[in-house]
């Protein structure tokens, strides 16, 4: 695969990404563990270092920030400490925010434990939303289209992005590119976009397992077919990526490096994945790049960003 030359860094500091999706806030507790409990047999940490991190459609938007390109995230919060919290690491990142609060929302909180740079344990902090949050959005999401070249939604299946139909059909109305990081078994509302990103576990919750190359590619491309996307992006861990197009089928090996954590590497793809796009490239070169993306942020420990001197040294 030949790859263009990598865009210039004012290249990329001109182009404008729209975030939409499920932010959260991942929480570390770091510390070591030296005694069992006399209570249970559980080991007993002592909790040395507390770090805050942008996560989910968060975390997607620090990637593209981090890039190099212009983002701006547009979610929906509610009026807590974690969601107080978040809006102090997005400004303190420099990320541009289109937030709303909701009251009756709870602002999802992933807490990790860690003794000795081993996940111990995570905790989750989260409540299913009875309600739509981001319906009373959708102003605010036409208002932010035209000033953006690419819109990207990252779904992570928490009751945001209900209305992501409608959202698709505007921007695509719009004529943008529509990237999305899909979740779930139905993927009849990412109909229309440009291109979803599932790994493996979660397109074959969608079109099932497959036992060889030819019959993972009829899958792929039928469900391609059916939802009318452009293209299917498929990350396959150790086995690189798979690129799903009209009548072409693209590979790229993975990149070989020792894996210390995999949390949030499908948020440096898809974020890299629309930056390209937004420059100009082809879907196979833009592949090319945020495989290697994904392979140096799996290097790295929890919640991570690939910044642009480490993608293009």
């Amino acid at each position: 695969m030949t790859v263009n030359p990598c865009p210039e860094k004012a290249v990329l500091a001109a182009r404008r990404v729209l975030v939409v999706g499920d932010v959260m806030l991942d929480r570390y507790w770091f510390g070591a563990v030296e005694r069992i409990s006399p209570e249970a047999p559980v080991p007993v940490l002592h909790v040395q270092r507390e770090q805050d991190r942008l996560g989910g459609a968060a975390n997607v938007a620090l990637n593209v920030k981090t890039l190099g390109g212009q983002v701006t995230l547009l979610s929906m919060l509610g009026q807590d400490e974690p969601a107080q919290r978040l809006q102090a690491l997005l400004h303190q990142q420099g990320i541009a925010t289109v937030l709303g609060q909701d009251p009756r929302l709870q602002t999802i909180v992933k807490l990790r434990v860690i003794g000795r740079n081993q996940q111990l344990l995570r905790i989750d902090f989260e409540q299913e939303p009875v309600h739509e949050v981001l319906a009373q959005m959708l102003a605010d999401f036409e208002r932010e289209l035209p000033r953006h070249d690419v819109v990207l939604f990252s779904d992570y299946g928490k009751g945001g992005l209900a209305h992501i139909p409608r959202m698709i059909e505007l921007a695509r109305a719009a004529g943008k590119p529509v990237l999305v990081d899909p979740k779930g078994s139905d993927y009849a509302r990412y109909c229309g976009a440009s291109l979803i990103t599932p790994n493996r576990a979660e397109l074959m919750q969608v079109v099932g397992s497959w036992q060889d190359e030819a019959e993972l590619e009829r899958k792929a491309q039928g469900l391609r077919e059916r939802l009318g996307l452009q293209a299917l992006l498929l990350t396959r861990s150790e086995e690189g990526m798979s690129l799903f197009e009209p009548d072409r089928v693209s590979h790229v090996k993975a990149q070989v490096r020792e894996v210390a954590d995999v949390t949030g590497a499908g948020d440096t793809v898809i974020a890299t994945m629309a930056l390209m796009l937004a420059c100009g490239l082809a879907l196979e070169q833009a592949m090319e790049i945020a495989n290697r993306a994904g392979g140096l942020v799996v290097a790295k420990f929890g919640t991570a960003t690939v910044s642009y001197e480490e993608l293009f040294a």
